[in-house]
C-alpha cells in the first residue's frame, strides 16, 4: 500500500498522510522494497519521487493484486452477509421433486448470486456422499445403522406421523381419523417390504386384529399418490409429501389426508457433514430446512 500511494502521490509525505503513517515509517518501507529488489525505484527531482520504468511496472502489476483483493474482500462481505455463495444438497428421490427445490427456489429467491447444486441418490448413498464430506446438507431416510458413523456425520432425526391419503369423496373423508379397521378390505397403497414403514403399518394391523389389503407398492412416497387419484386405493404416506401434493395443486387438493391411529412412525434424517467447514450460506439453509421439518413434524402431531 506504501510504494501504491507513493506512485500514486509522487511524495513520501503525501502518502503518510493519506495511509495515516509517519513519513519515516513510509520512508522505511520503500527502502526495504529497493532492498529486497536489489534497485532503486525511485529518483528525486524537484522536491518530488519519479519512479523509473521499473517502478512503473511493479505499480501495474501491484494495481492487478489491489484491485483483486478488493474484490476477494468485497465477495467475502457478500458472504458474510448471506449474499452470494453455492449450496450443496444430497436428498432421497422423494422430497428432491418438489419439497427441496421449493425451499432452496426460497431461499434463494432474493439472492441472485447464491447457486445450489441438489443430487438425488438412495438414502443409503445419500448417506456415503455425507460421509465423503462432499455435501453441505443431506435428506435421507434414518438408518440407524448408517447414522451411527458419528465419527464423519452430524445426525438430527425427525420422527414425522404418517398419514392416510384418500380419494376425492372417499367415504370415509369424513372421518377425524383413519384406523386399521376402517380400512380392512380397501385397496391400500404403501412403501415397499424394504423400507421401515412397511413393517409398520404391518405391525399397526396386527395389533388391531386386521390384514392390510396391500395391492400396490412403491420405493417413494409421493409415487403413491398417484394410485389414490385414481380412485384405486388409499396409501399411507408421509406429511411432507402430503404437503408437496397440496403445494403442486395450489391448495386445491383433490385428495384427503388423515392422521392414522395407532400412529404409523416415518423417520427422516437431516445430515450434516462433521468435518467439511460450511458455509454461511450453507449454515443459514440448513437452519431452515430443521425448521421446515420441525413445523411439518409438529402440523402432523396435531
Amino acid at each position: 500500500m506504501a510504494f501504491n500511494e507513493v506512485m500514486l502521490t509522487g511524495s513520501i509525505s503525501e502518502a503518510a498522510r493519506h495511509l495515516h503513517r509517519t513519513q519515516s515509517s513510509v520512508s522505511a518501507t520503500i527502502a526495504g522494497i529497493e532492498e529486497e529488489l536489489g534497485m532503486q525505484l525511485f529518483e528525486r527531482k524537484g522536491g518530488r519521487l519519479h519512479p523509473v520504468p521499473e517502478a512503473q511496472y511493479l505499480h501495474n502489476e501491484c494495481g492487478e493484486i489491489l484491485r483483486r483483493l478488493e474484490t476477494v474482500s468485497d465477495n467475502m462481505h457478500r458472504m458474510k452477509s448471506l449474499q452470494t455463495g453455492e449450496l450443496h444438497i444430497a436428498s432421497m428421490p422423494g422430497p428432491s421433486v418438489f419439497f427441496l427445490p421449493n425451499l432452496i427456489a426460497r431461499h434463494c429467491a432474493s439472492q441472485p448470486d447464491v447457486s445450489s447444486n441438489l443430487v438425488s441418490r438412495s438414502s443409503e448413498g445419500v448417506y456415503r456422499l455425507m460421509s465423503g464430506q462432499r455435501y453441505d446438507v443431506g435428506l435421507a431416510d434414518y438408518i440407524p445403522e448408517l447414522a451411527s458413523e458419528g465419527s464423519l456425520i452430524d445426525t438430527e432425526v425427525f420422527e414425522l406421523r404418517c398419514l392416510c391419503a384418500l380419494p376425492e369423496n372417499h367415504p370415509l373423508s369424513n372421518q377425524d381419523r383413519i384406523t386399521p379397521a376402517n380400512l380392512q378390505g380397501l385397496p391400500l397403497a404403501t412403501l415397499g417390504r424394504e423400507h421401515a414403514v412397511f413393517d409398520e403399518v404391518a405391525a399397526t394391523f396386527a395389533q388391531s386384529g386386521s390384514t392390510p389389503n396391500i395391492r400396490y407398492m412403491t420405493q417413494y412416497f409421493l409415487s403413491l399418490l398417484n394410485y389414490v387419484e385414481q380412485g384405486l386405493a388409499c396409501a399411507v404416506v408421509d406429511p411432507i409429501s402430503a404437503e408437496t401434493y397440496r403445494l403442486n395443486r395450489d391448495g386445491e387438493s383433490k385428495l384427503h389426508f388423515l392422521p392414522l391411529e395407532p400412529t404409523v412412525h416415518f423417520r427422516i434424517a437431516m445430515l450434516t457433514p462433521k468435518h467439511r467447514p460450511r458455509s454461511m450460506i450453507a449454515k443459514h439453509f440448513a437452519e431452515r430446512l430443521k425448521a421446515t421439518l420441525s413445523s411439518i413434524r409438529n402440523s402432523s402431531l396435531e
